[in-house]
């Protein structure tokens, strides 16, 4: 599955910063705009980490 899991969580990132950003313009409670930014940055920080070379033992 090499780059395929990376991609997908970095897509699942992308979408979840425009579902920040749409939540912030409706006017969403803060706490539902902080829980999907989080999630992005989760998102983001798995898939590029995932992507980097690691020890292989």
């Amino acid at each position: 599955m090499g780059a395929v899991l990376p991609t997908l969580l970095l897509i699942l990132a992308g979408v979840l910063v425009g579902g920040t950003w749409s939540l912030h313009r409706q006017g969403a409670p803060k706490g539902a705009v902080a829980l999907t930014a989080l999630l992005a940055v989760l998102a983001t920080v798995g898939g590029v980490l995932w992507l980097l070379p690691g020890e292989s033992t």
